[in-house]
């Protein structure tokens, strides 16, 4: 019989929800096991049994961004207009994973991972990503389209997303109807192709 399991889901949540929070005030450089640890008044051993190491620590918070789009996926409305409803992915769903966790997304989709991250984060973004190709599949006729429909839909939201976080959107009243009028542009260029 193996030693009992010292930490939970619940520690581990509150050293993620931590770790963000260092990120966001303080920039990703600042994330440490131990600046975790005193953030979260744990001790440098749970952060350490948790995650083993600060890879693993920035993976798994790379790996919430999927989590969190998986999940905002899961509960998105599937309606009779399939091209909305993959426009609406981006300009609500991506668009708030990027403007209410921004170290969030930069960590899961922008970051230089080490292979301990990286490794972390890819076992979880499939799941979004199957998610993404769902939504794809009902505005795409060809299947051999699908895959370049999903990367080049991916590349509008991480565009639109960086260029509102470098502060191009802030002259603009309404930036996620910015978002919806460029990811419409991009659909109907998918459902125009369809014949």
């Amino acid at each position: 019989m193996g030693r009992p399991k010292l930490h939970d889901e619940d520690t581990r949540r509150t050293l993620l929800l931590a770790a963000e929070k260092v990120a966001e005030t303080e920039g990703p450089a600042a994330l440490s096991l131990r600046r975790v640890a005193a953030e979260t008044g744990l001790t440098t051993r749970a952060v350490y049994s948790t995650f083993g190491s600060k890879d693993a620590l920035t993976g798994a918070l790379g790996a919430r961004a999927f989590d969190w789009l998986t999940r905002e996926l899961d509960r998105a409305p599937v309606t009779s207009d399939p091209a909305q409803d993959l426009v609406e992915v981006g300009a609500v769903i991506f668009r708030r994973l990027v403007t209410e966790h921004p170290v969030l997304f930069h960590l899961g989709f922008q970051a230089d991972s080490a292979e301990a991250a990286a490794a972390v984060i890819g076992a979880t973004a499939s799941a979004g990503i199957d998610r993404l190709i769902q939504r794809v599949e009902r505005v795409v006729a060809r299947p051999e389209d699908v895959r370049p429909a999903v990367r080049g839909f991916n590349a509008m939201c991480e565009g639109l997303a960086a260029m509102e976080l470098r502060g191009n959107f802030a002259a603009d009243p309404d930036p996620a109807s910015t978002w919806r009028a460029a990811l419409s542009t991009f659909v109907r260029g998918l459902t125009s192709t369809q014949a």
